[in-house]
């Protein structure tokens, strides 16, 4: 028997019972899943860093802890953890990112926003330039980067990525480190951060990178909220150098209801939407995962501790 703790907010264990059962009798897997195991019997965390358990020390017979977020800052820095660590990679989380920033970054070129607010009986055609003439760039090319990236050169987007180590993706320009951050900015009309949140990545949007980027250029921000600098987005909207903000993310959620991205007329403000972990399609990950313990294969997704992610 295989003794799983689902470790997470009391809401989430009636998402996710039903479809980590099925999952683990899928893989054909004997499992014990509870909310409740003995620390000393448990043998896998399926873990949300919003969990109450935040000291891993007595969970000494566990063989791995297996986040349920895609994000793992919350807990990667935890002395306590020394299991080995798996962020959550999953077809839902990529397919939900993918839908929103396609739908976003197509919102944007085609202006859709101007149209929806001139049904005033004014006929003043704007013709978008083509995709193939509309710079994207895409900060972080990981799973979801990734994903993005390709699916806006599928549209024929001019796409570009930039990554802390050099990668190639195919049809899409590539950039990496600090000279490479500095010609993507240069060159994105609409900019996608899709970054972890780690000590070098926070505020890498700040006044001097907004500076960088051409004058009426457009930010999507489905990652992490402190990748910006708050007030020099402000200041940036203010004068128009940057037209228009498109936030999924913030440094404190709820967003507070007094917060100026709120009211200001150019920010949308999406509430932490863009990507979900989805109860059926992660469960086949963690599942996955318990198997490869099980059977003495390296885990999948597997947390750099040094990188954070």
């Amino acid at each position: 028997m295989i003794n799983v703790l689902f470790a997470a907010q009391p809401d989430r264990w009636a998402e996710y019972e039903a479809p980590l059962t099925a999952a683990f009798e899928a893989a054909d897997l004997n499992v014990d899943l509870r909310i409740d195991h003995p620390p000393d019997e448990v043998d896998y965390i399926v873990y949300a860093p919003n969990s109450p358990i935040k000291d891993f020390k007595p969970f000494k017979r566990a063989k791995a802890v297996l986040n349920l977020w895609a994000g793992v800052e919350g807990v990667v820095h935890n002395p306590t953890l020394t299991q080995p660590l798996c962020r959550m990679v999953e077809s839902g989380l990529t397919e939900g990112m993918v839908e929103w920033v396609t739908g976003h970054v197509l919102r944007h070129h085609l202006g859709i926003d101007a149209n929806l607010g001139a049904q005033n009986g004014v006929w003043e055609p704007t013709v978008p330039p083509l995709a193939r003439n509309r710079r994207v760039g895409i900060l972080g090319l990981g799973e979801l980067g990734t994903a993005c990236a390709e699916a806006l050169r599928a549209l024929n987007f001019d796409v570009a990525g930039w990554s802390r180590s050099p990668k190639d993706l195919l049809g899409v320009t590539t950039f990496s480190g600090k000279d490479g951050l500095s010609a993507i900015l240069g060159r994105s009309e609409i900019l996608i951060l899709l970054l972890p949140l780690t000590p070098d990545t926070t505020e890498i949007i700040d006044a001097v990178a907004i500076e960088q980027m051409p004058e009426g250029a457009i930010i999507l921000n489905p990652g992490r909220g402190p990748l910006i600098d708050d007030t020099a987005l402000l200041a940036a909207l203010e004068r128009g150098h940057i037209a228009h903000a498109t936030l999924d993310v913030f440094r404190k959620e709820p967003l507070p209801a007094d917060h100026p991205f709120w009211a200001h007329p150019n920010v949308t403000v999406t509430p932490h939407i863009a990507s979900a972990t989805r109860p059926q399609t992660s469960s086949l990950t963690i599942a996955e995962n318990v198997r490869r313990g099980e059977a003495g294969e390296p885990f999948l997704y597997v947390v750099d501790r040094e990188r954070a992610y």
